[in-house]
C-alpha cells in the first residue's frame, strides 16, 4: 500500500522537475536572449549573464551573439569616376546593438548578413563611383621613391596627382552611410575596410604589357650605354697598345742603330790599325761566309782570281 502511495508523489515530483528545467535557462557572457511566446517577442532583451526563467512549452529563448561579428563581402567589379573598372573587395565588423529590433527585422545572423551585403556593397559602389581611382588607392600626398629612368620624360603631376579626399576618408564615408542604414536593423557597424582593389583582367593585361615595354626600353638603354662604354674602352686599349708598340719599336730601332754604329766604328778602327789586322779581318769575314753559304753536300767551283780560292790555296799550302 505504501509503495502505491509513493507513485503519485514521484510522478508529481518528476513533473515539477521537468517544469523547472524547461522553464530555467542559462545566459552566458557572450549571449543575449529574446523571449518569444508563440513566435512574438515578450518583454525586453536579456543581456545579463546567469540563470533566467520562462514559461515552459509556450515560450522560447532565442539566443544572439553579443560579440563582434565578421562580414566578408564578395569582390565586385565597380567603375570609378574616371571610368576605370576595378575589382573591389571589402570586409567589416559589426555587432547586434538592439536584440529586440534585430529579431523583429532580420530574425537571425543569416538574415543580417544578407541585409549587410546589400547595405555595405551598395554604399561601397556609390562611394567608388563618386571618386577617381587615385583617391581610392592613396591616403596621403607623400611622394614615393621611384626609379628616375622610368620617370624620364614624365610629369610628376600626371604620374602622382594630388588627392583631395583619399582612401581613409572614403572609407569613413562608407562606414557612416552604412551605419545609418544598419541601425534600423538593430545592428551597429563597427568598422569597414578595403581588403583589395585591383584592375579587372583586361586592364591588368594592358598595364602589364605597358610595364614590360617600359622595362625593355630601360634595358635597351642600359645595353646601348654598355656597348658604347665597351667600344670606348676597346678603342682606348687599341690606341694605347699602338702607342706602346710604336714607342717600343722606335726605342728598339734607336738601340739597334746605336749598336750598328758602334760596331761599325769598332770594325773601322780595327781595320785601320795595320795591314795584318786588315788581312785577319778579311780572313774572319771570309770564314763566316763559308760557314753560312755552304753545306757538306754542296759543290764549289772557284776561279783562281777569287778570294775564296786564295784563302783555300793558302790553307792547302800550309
Amino acid at each position: 500500500m505504501q509503495s502505491k502511495k509513493m507513485i503519485p508523489i514521484a510522478v508529481l515530483v518528476l513533473i515539477v522537475l521537468i517544469v523547472i528545467f524547461s522553464s530555467a535557462f542559462v545566459v552566458n557572457e557572450t549571449e543575449q536572449v529574446i523571449i518569444t511566446q508563440f513566435g512574438k517577442p515578450v518583454g525586453e532583451a536579456i543581456t545579463d549573464p546567469g540563470i533566467h526563467f520562462k514559461v515552459p512549452i509556450i515560450q522560447d529563448a532565442n539566443r544572439f551573439d553579443k560579440r563582434f561579428l565578421e562580414w566578408d563581402g564578395d569582390a565586385n567589379q565597380v567603375p570609378t569616376k574616371d571610368k576605370r573598372f576595378v575589382w573591389v573587395d571589402c570586409y567589416a565588423r559589426w555587432r547586434i546593438s538592439d536584440p529586440l529590433l534585430f529579431f523583429q527585422r532580420v530574425r537571425d545572423e543569416r538574415g543580417a548578413q544578407a541585409r549587410l551585403d546589400d547595405i555595405l556593397d551598395g554604399e561601397t559602389r556609390n562611394a567608388v563611383a563618386k571618386h577617381d581611382l587615385v583617391e581610392i588607392v592613396r591616403s596621403t600626398n607623400r611622394k614615393p621613391v621611384v626609379d628616375m629612368d622610368i620617370m624620364e620624360g614624365a610629369d610628376d603631376s600626371e604620374v602622382f596627382p594630388e588627392i583631395e579626399i583619399g582612401r581613409d576618408k572614403i572609407t569613413r564615408e562608407i562606414l557612416a552611410a552604412a551605419s545609418t542604414r544598419a541601425k534600423e536593423l538593430g545592428v551597429e557597424v563597427l568598422d569597414m575596410r578595403f581588403k583589395r582593389i585591383n584592375y579587372v583582367e583586361e586592364v591588368q593585361r594592358k598595364i602589364y604589357e605597358r610595364m614590360i615595354t617600359e622595362r625593355k626600353r630601360i634595358a635597351d638603354k642600359y645595353r646601348s650605354e654598355g656597348q658604347g662604354e665597351a667600344s670606348k674602352i676597346i678603342g682606348d686599349k687599341e690606341r694605347d697598345l699602338k702607342q706602346i708598340q710604336s714607342e717600343a719599336y722606335r726605342e728598339a730601332q734607336t738601340i739597334i742603330g746605336k749598336a750598328d754604329a758602334e760596331a761599325t766604328a769598332i770594325y773601322a778602327r780595327a781595320y785601320d790599325q795595320n795591314a795584318d789586322s786588315r788581312e785577319f779581318y778579311r780572313f774572319l769575314k771570309t770564314l763566316e761566309t763559308y760557314k753560312t753559304s755552304f753545306s757538306e753536300k754542296d759543290w764549289l767551283i772557284l776561279s783562281t782570281e777569287s778570294d775564296y780560292y786564295k784563302f783555300l790555296e793558302k790553307q792547302s799550302g800550309r
